[in-house]
This record gives C-alpha cells, sequence and structure tokens, in this order.
C-alpha cells in the first residue's frame, strides 16, 4: 500500500501537469464548460441532435462481447418512451451496478435512427429512481487529468468563498472591540425639525432612520451604508442622523465627491439647520488658503457643528475637536485610504460613527459577497408625487428636431438639462463637446436663456450658473457629469444625454433622476450615434427598458463585475477571480454560517483562519470596508 506521503506527491505531480503550483494558479484555472443538471427533458418532446438530461428505468444490458468493448444499454423514462445508450468502453464496476430495474440520470446528444432514440456515450448518474433530486446549479467542467477529480478542482471555489467571509466577519468583529461616542441622549433638536419638516417622511424613510438611531446608541462605530434609488430621500436622512449627534455635543462631517454635490447638500440642508441654529460651514479645495485656514480652526476649536465637504476635509491639517459622526455621500467615488482617513479625525482613540450613503443600488448577491462587515438599509420607496420618467432613445441626427422639442418644454414654463460627455474636442473620441452643444443651443434658441456648467470653471462660476438655473433664470442648462448627482430643481422636465452610449449604466440612471421631481411629466433622451457595439447596445436596451435601479444594478454588475461597480478596483482589494456570484451564489449562505461558526469556535486570530485569509484576501483585510 502506498503512504500517505507518496500519494501527496502524487497529487502534486498531477497538479502541476496543470500548471497548477501556485494559489494564483488554481485562482485562475477556468472551467472548460458548464454541464447543465438541473433540468429533464421528457423523452416524447426530444428532436434529432438536441442535448438533453433523462431519467431513465434500465430495461436490459448487453454486455461487451469478447475481444470488443462497446456496450448496450437500453432504458425507458417515467412515461415509457425507451432510449438505447452505447458505450464505447465501460469498466466493470459500471456494469456491476447497471442492473436492469436500477435507475440512471444521463446526459448527452440524442439521435433519432431506425431504431428509435439513441445516445453515444453519454453522461451516467446513478439515481435511487424517477424524481431524485435535480442539482440546483450549473456543474463546472476544469481542465483536468488522470487521477485529478472534478471536485477535487471545486473545493478551491469554495475556500475563496470561505476566505472572503471569514475576512468580512473577522472585520466585523474586530470594530466592535473599538469604541465610539454613545448619542440619542437628547431629542430636542430632531423634535424641532421634525416640526419644521414640510413633508412627512415615507414608511421606508422611518424604518432606516430607526436602524440608524439604534447604531448612535451603541458604543460601537456604526459601519452602516445607507442606499436608495435616485430621489428616494437619503440626503434627509442623513441629516436628521446628524441632528442626533449634534444634539449630544459633537461635530459632524458631510463629505461629498465634488464641489457641486457639496454646494446642493449644504444649499438644501441649511434652510432647517438655519432655524435650528446649527453652525455649519463649506470646506472646499476651490476657497483659498486664508480661507481654508480659518475653517480648519473653527473646526479645531468646536466653532462649527456640521461642515460640509469634498475630498479637502480628509487632509491632515483638519483636525475635529469632537467628530462624532462622518457622512460620505457617494462613497465608491473614493478611494479605500481617503474613507479609511475619517477614521482617525479625533485625537482621543475613540472612533466616529460611519454613515455611507449610495444612489447606486447594490444587488442582494453583491451585498451578501462584499458587504458582509457592513450593515446596510435600503429605502425602498419614492415619495409620494414623483412622477414615472419617460426614456426615448434618439439618433444623433435628429439633434435639430430636438431643439424645436426644447423649445417647447421652456415655452411650457419648463427646464431642460442638456449633459455631454466632454468639454473640448478630442482628437481620439468623435464626440460632441460641452462647448460647441453650449454654442449651438444659443444660436437655436434665441431669447432663452442658455447656461453651461463643468468642471473645469472656478467654484464661483460654477455656483452661479447653478444659482441662476434653481432660480428659473437659466432655462437649459448644458452641462458635463458635474450635475450627475445632487441637483434638484422640480422645474426640470427635460434630460438630454449626448453620445449617451458612451456613459455607463449607472450614470445615465443617475443623470435621468435628476429630472421627475416635480409634478410635470418629465422625459430623459438618450442621442446615440450610428456604430453602437454590442456593450453599448445592452446599456441603451437597460435604461430603457428599466426604471428600477436595482434592475439597472444587475445589468451593470453583469457588464461591470464586482469590482468597477463597488469601487473597489482601484483600493487593491483582492477581488473573487475563481467564484462567480450569479453562477456560485448558492454557496454563500452555507459558507458564511461555516465562517461565523468557525470563528466562534477557534477565534479571530487562529492561525489556520488567518492563513486562509491571507492566502485569498492579498493582506488587505484591514481595508475591505472604509
Amino acid at each position: 500500500m502506498a503512504s500517505q506521503s507518496t500519494i501527496a506527491d502524487e497529487s502534486d505531480r498531477r497538479f502541476r501537469l496543470l500548471g497548477l503550483a501556485s494559489d494564483i494558479d488554481f485562482a485562475l484555472h477556468w472551467p472548460l464548460r458548464y454541464e447543465d443538471w438541473t433540468r429533464l427533458t421528457p423523452l416524447k418532446n426530444v428532436y434529432d441532435g438536441q442535448i438533453l438530461q433523462c431519467d431513465l428505468k434500465i430495461i436490459s444490458v448487453q454486455p461487451p462481447s469478447r475481444g470488443k468493448q462497446t456496450c448496450r444499454v437500453v432504458g425507458a423514462d417515467a412515461s415509457g418512451v425507451s432510449l438505447g445508450l452505447t458505450f464505447f468502453k465501460v469498466y466493470p464496476s459500471q456494469l456491476a451496478q447497471w442492473q436492469p430495474g436500477k435507475h440512471m440520470r444521463v446526459q448527452g446528444e440524442v439521435k433519432r435512427g431506425v431504431l428509435g432514440l439513441d445516445m453515444l456515450h453519454p453522461h451516467v448518474r446513478l439515481i435511487k429512481g424517477f424524481g431524485a433530486p435535480l442539482e440546483k446549479h450549473l456543474t463546472p467542467v476544469y481542465p483536468s487529468t488522470a487521477g485529478l477529480s472534478q471536485w477535487a478542482l471545486l473545493r478551491v471555489l469554495c475556500d475563496e468563498l470561505l476566505a472572503q467571509q471569514l475576512g468580512l466577519q473577522r472585520a466585523r468583529i474586530r470594530r466592535a472591540s473599538r469604541a465610539a461616542p454613545i448619542m440619542g441622549g437628547e431629542k430636542a433638536g430632531l423634535a424641532r425639525a421634525f416640526s419644521c419638516l414640510p413633508f412627512q417622511l415615507t414608511r421606508s424613510q422611518q424604518r432606516v432612520l430607526a436602524e440608524i438611531t439604534e447604531d448612535l446608541s451603541r458604543a460601537i462605530p456604526m459601519h452602516r451604508l445607507l442606499q436608495g434609488d435616485v430621489g428616494s430621500g437619503k440626503t434627509i436622512i442623513a441629516l436628521l442622523a446628524a441632528l442626533q449627534a449634534i444634539d449630544d455635543g459633537y461635530q459632524v462631517a458631510l463629505l461629498a465627491p465634488t464641489e457641486v454635490l457639496a454646494d446642493q447638500h449644504a444649499a438644501k440642508c441649511l434652510p432647517l439647520l438655519e432655524k435650528l441654529g446649527i453652525r455649519t460651514a463649506k470646506l472646499t479645495g476651490g476657497l483659498k488658503e486664508s480661507e481654508k485656514r480659518r475653517l480648519r480652526d473653527s473646526i479645531a476649536r468646536a466653532e462649527l457643528d456640521l461642515v460640509f465637504g469634498t475630498h479637502a476635509l480628509l487632509e491632515e491639517k483638519v483636525r475635529f475637536a469632537n467628530l462624532g459622526l462622518a457622512i460620505v455621500d457617494e462613497q465608491h467615488r473614493f478611494g479605500v485610504r481617503q474613507r479609511l482617513s475619517l477614521r482617525h479625525k479625533r485625537d482621543d482613540g475613540m472612533e466616529p460613527h460611519l454613515l455611507m450613503m449610495s444612489a447606486t443600488p447594490i444587488p442582494r448577491s453583491l451585498a451578501m459577497s462584499y458587504l458582509a462587515d457592513l450593515d446596510v438599509s435600503v429605502i425602498d420607496e419614492l415619495p409620494p408625487g414623483r412622477s414615472p420618467i419617460r426614456t426615448r432613445l434618439l439618433q444623433a441626427s435628429r439633434r435639430m428636431d430636438l431643439m424645436r422639442w426644447v423649445r417647447q418644454e421652456v415655452e411650457a414654463s419648463h427646464q431642460v438639462y442638456w449633459v455631454c460627455p466632454l468639454i473640448e474636442e478630442s482628437e481620439a473620441l468623435d464626440l460632441r463637446h460641452a462647448q460647441e452643444s453650449f454654442a449651438q443651443l444659443k444660436d437655436a434658441l434665441p431669447g432663452i436663456e442658455v447656461g453651461l456648467v463643468h468642471g473645469r470653471l472656478s467654484s464661483q462660476d460654477k455656483q452661479t450658473v447653478m444659482d441662476a438655473f434653481q432660480a428659473g433664470q437659466v432655462k437649459v442648462l448644458v452641462a458635463t457629469t458635474v450635475i450627475e448627482v445632487g441637483v434638484d430643481v422640480p422645474q426640470a422636465s427635460l434630460m438630454v444625454i449626448e453620445h449617451a452610449e458612451r456613459f455607463g449604466l449607472a450614470q445615465l440612471h443617475q443623470l435621468r433622476g435628476r429630472v421627475g421631481r416635480g409634478r410635470a411629466q418629465s422625459q430623459c433622451v438618450l442621442l446615440y450615434g450610428e456604430a453602437l457595439g454590442a456593450s453599448a447596445k445592452a446599456r441603451l436596451k437597460a435604461i430603457y427598458q428599466h426604471q428600477d435601479g436595482f434592475e439597472i444594478a444587475r445589468e451593470d454588475l453583469r457588464i461591470r463585475g464586482p469590482g468597477e461597480f463597488l469601487g473597489l478596483r482601484q483600493s487593491g482589494l483582492s477581488l473573487l477571480r475563481y467564484a462567480d456570484l450569479e453562477r456560485d451564489g448558492l454557496y454563500l449562505n452555507p459558507l458564511r454560517a461555516l465562517a461565523s461558526e468557525l470563528l466562534e469556535r477557534k477565534g479571530c486570530e487562529d492561525p489556520a483562519i488567518t492563513a486562509l485569509i491571507a492566502c485569498w484576501q492579498g493582506g488587505v483585510e484591514d481595508r475591505l470596508k472604509a
């Protein structure tokens, strides 16, 4: 009998024959194909050449004759239709199991001949009888070699998912050991805020606010993602959370990815904050250095309660006297290390609560896999009075027709967005840029005020144009994607997106959500060029067919993959290389449960657990969910 070491050496040799020597070799050892063992096809319905799976009761077995290896088996399905099976080579162990009266599940290509239905050398599995359970997922078939089973290679997949779940759950456990400020003792400011609101919160908003309030009342740092579709009312929930922190004497930072969005947050929140006597300021990169220095001093001396800002808030020079809550809007647009820096804005070792917001809904399979260490709150209904947005596809050749439509909208006392992907001409991309569209619209719409805003304008110039648009003085706003999020103009009823095929699905959905905020019927027109690739067609079809952000997110995930979808690819995070969330999602629940059991039984610092996480997660566990 061979020794254990000899068997192990032989296994290693066989793996090396396939080029499998390191962890990454296994991770990139992709399946050749997938076999579908998830459904049965009745034999009475088959056609010649069809590849199918069916269950048979063995009627007869004709073993190989002397000097030959061919074996003939005849079986019948549950309806009595017979099928002949021809095997070119069989083993004695197989013949011993293939006895009349036994049942087998076969898969292969059916041929219809003079003797009836026939299948040449099919895949075979023995079953206990008709009605045996079917597989729930496609079965991968990997490049292999003699002596290596498919199941040995399939364990690799489970190792990767288990390591991911262990890493995420361990991050959650370690976070629970850190200290955070306890909030929620004072409710006076929150009660006054509710009395000042001109609307009632939806049931979904009330539920989400209660979840956040519960987190803030604990001494463990909140690590919650607030997600909701465009226009669902995330900002007011974030503001009410901020008021709870301010009520208890803590400071709040609200971080936005662009100056336009930071300005919009401030503009939307200031009327309520001023009524409540909240001291606010806005710190952005566009300010003069002297003004930045003055604001930094005010923050450090606790002279400000709530600070709106961009990346400028993350600079090392910015130190808060008593930061209790950090709110990050469109969190996927910040790098991991940038979000991490918010944890270290206090000097007493405590960690502020962290509320992240995203208007890009995240499919459940992705949340289970990549966000397992986060608490996720979802606002899943829109405020009352919102009308559905009609989406239209229009060839770029009909631009002049569209400009006449723009005039009609303005004459009906409505406003229009006209979004372009570039500011100036590009030699690489034949795209109509914002400045040219601005000039063309001014010529085509005499007597109508047209504004232009893009990322290269100064902060003051951008704010001047945006203020004029919100006040109704500018009727048509030509812009790049700086207005993708945060802009709220109820009179805007038409969104035009030039070269829509160049935009991602999430961007298109965000831009479309800038209209439909008033009572007028709103429309989004997607202008597209003539030469469309398959991916562009798929994106335009998805945005045309779906209003639901979760449906759009699922399609976006399929097209882009999880790394770009969540904004993780730039982080260095080791993404799933071997497992596929759509195909292998059924493994997540049992592996999550196993990870929880292992951590409870062995502890977070167990060497085997640490080694497995390090093997698959690439040493970036601490940056998983900054």
